[in-house]
């Protein structure tokens, strides 16, 4: 049973729902209903869901495939941890306006050491190394 992803897919899952009712809520304040109608809240809030709907499925389907394959359950673990804090982080860094950039290239830096975290574990499971 792929516990440690069904963990780490229902954490990040919950972060997307959150940025989610984010851009409800800028929505409405902004009065929009389809695209942003200019508002640069609005843009960002829709930017940030948007980069987390990019990044997570990949994320989640190698982290599947290496964790099916027999990956250590603690590198599974701290790739997932990874993604969810470089998501959150680069959340909280790119929603205001103007940007706080360290919080942002933090999230960047964690969300690509998750990427990599993953690829080498399911490229090590694809090679027969556990």
């Amino acid at each position: 049973m792929p516990r440690v992803t069904a963990l780490h897919a229902a954490l990040l899952l919950a972060l997307y729902l959150a940025l989610t009712f984010r851009v409800f809520a800028a929505r409405y304040r902004a009065r929009v209903t389809i695209g942003t109608g200019g508002d640069p809240l609005l843009e960002r809030a829709v930017r940030v869901h948007a980069n987390c709907a990019e990044y997570v499925p990949v994320f989640l389907v190698t982290l599947l495939a290496a964790e099916l394959c027999g990956a250590a359950p603690w590198a599974l673990h701290a790739a997932g941890i990874a993604m969810l804090a470089g998501r959150a982080l680069h959340a909280a860094g790119m929603s205001p306006e103007p940007d706080i950039r360290p919080l942002r290239a933090a999230g960047m830096l964690l969300t690509l050491l998750g990427l990599f975290a993953a690829l080498a574990l399911a490229l090590g499971g694809g090679l027969g190394l556990w």
